[in-house]
């Protein structure tokens, strides 16, 4: 199936397609930020399922009410299939004022579903029922980009496929680590063509993730650190506001002027299926230096697409929209080739190269534990010592005297009824 991202035609809704959560939700009362909404009562096809489920993003959240109802699909996948659908009654920071959508579809694996991971997502409703490949792919085109030449605002969402008009060139995959998110493996990020030097689980810290629901590219506080002084350090801008790079202030431009070329190219070098290769996608400045704000007729403000994060490297809009992103379940792997959208003024602002060697890398830059946490730091030591304390305990049992130990009587015996073992096989 093939419609038009990151908004997804349903019911007249405009709903934003997020590779980052699992659940499909869509506005069921009316919102003041929100043109439109699921009316339940006005589907013949709706159930209810009496379930409470809340929903929280790294920015915003919802609560709604789980149900079920019938859907077709027009074009591409034909028949009627039943699929669960949260309707959203509440919500914080989630419809913003002069947003264009109504509601999400979540995209992920079951594993993040709300309330638990039993819910059926949508794609998995989709590859059980219409019996499609468990693979889909998308093209997000200019939201935060001035798109000309070839290219089209919009985008496409391939449900159960690939379509080779909307690449060029070569499909470059690496392969996920984890089953939730879309978890994959960074080796290295180079700006303007120099190594960052850092150690490789630093840009996975504590996860690095493919979602499109976050609309920046989001890396952990040591990397973003050390990307901000390069870019500062290999800019043609000498001396630049702090709160640019916070995403606190704009930058503004004369129109006639393409402050673009004042800046680096970043690349991001991921590990190939081939575990000894890796293989680098590369954004130019023209899409991590988003116009934002005209003022007046002279001037253009930008705003930095990339931001902090205290918890991930998420590859979102800011680097997804220069590629055609293919979410190969089937074989564990996320593809990536260069989008045709991707140009401004008829030039690509986007490129993949490869293969490289990784000996320069570690063998395995993801870590099955984060220790930047100091909270699992605590938790950590707070397990060895309570282990430390049972075995203690146990070795002073062992080396008491069988004389001084205590001899039940049939009042002290623990009957089949009190056990703890019997309940704990309910």
């Amino acid at each position: 199936m093939k419609t038009t991202a990151p908004f997804f035609l349903f019911w007249q809704l405009n709903i934003l397609v997020d590779t980052g959560s699992s659940n499909f939700a869509v506005a069921g009362v009316p919102d003041p930020d929100v043109t439109s909404y699921f009316n339940t009562a006005l589907s013949s096809t709706y159930k209810s399922q009496g379930i409470d489920v809340t929903v929280k993003y790294s920015q915003g959240s919802w609560t709604g009410v789980l149900g079920t109802d019938v859907i077709t699909i027009p074009k591409g996948i034909y028949g009627s299939y039943t699929i669960n659908i949260a309707t959203i009654l509440e919500s914080e920071n989630f419809f913003l004022p002069g947003v264009k959508w109504h509601g999400i579809l979540g995209l992920a694996y079951n594993t993040l579903a709300k309330p638990s991971s039993s819910v059926e997502t949508f794609f998995d409703s989709l590859v059980r029922q219409a019996k499609i490949p468990n693979i889909f792919s998308l093209q997000m085109c200019g939201a935060g980009l001035p798109v000309s030449g070839s290219g089209t605002n919009g985008g496409s969402l391939v449900l159960g496929g690939i379509e080779p008009s909307l690449y060029k060139g070569d499909i470059w995959y690496t392969p996920i680590k984890e089953e939730w998110y879309y978890q994959v493996e960074i080796l290295k990020l180079e700006v303007g063509g120099q190594n960052l030097e850092l150690d490789c689980r630093e840009y996975n810290a504590d996860k690095a993730i493919v979602d499109s629901g976050t609309t920046l590219l989001r890396l952990p506080q040591k990397v973003f650190t050390a990307v901000v002084q390069a870019i500062a350090r290999t800019s043609l801008i000498q001396e630049f506001s702090s709160g640019f790079w916070t995403g606190s202030q704009l930058a503004c431009w004369d129109k006639t002027e393409r402050p673009w070329s004042l800046f680096p190219k970043l690349s991001i070098y991921l590990r190939d299926e081939n575990s000894s290769r890796s293989f680098r996608i590369s954004v130019l400045p023209q899409l991590y230096i988003q116009p934002i704000l005209g003022i007046g007729e002279n001037l253009q403000c930008y705003r930095f697409g990339i931001s902090s994060s205290t918890n991930a490297l998420v590859i979102g809009a800011t680097v997804m929209e220069g590629f055609y992103v293919i979410f190969d379940r089937a074989q564990r792997r996320v593809g990536f080739a260069v989008s045709p959208c991707a140009e401004v003024d008829g030039s690509p602002v986007s490129e993949i190269e490869g293969p490289f060697t990784t000996a320069d890398v570690a063998s395995n830059c993801v870590s099955s534990v984060s220790f930047h946490e100091p909270v699992l730091w605590i938790a950590s030591y707070a397990l060895m010592s309570l282990c430390g304390i049972i075995l203690l305990i146990l070795i002073i049992l062992l080396l008491i005297p069988p004389r001084c130990q205590h001899r039940y009587t049939d009042n002290d015996m623990v009957n089949d009824e009190s056990s703890l073992v019997r309940h704990r096989w309910k």
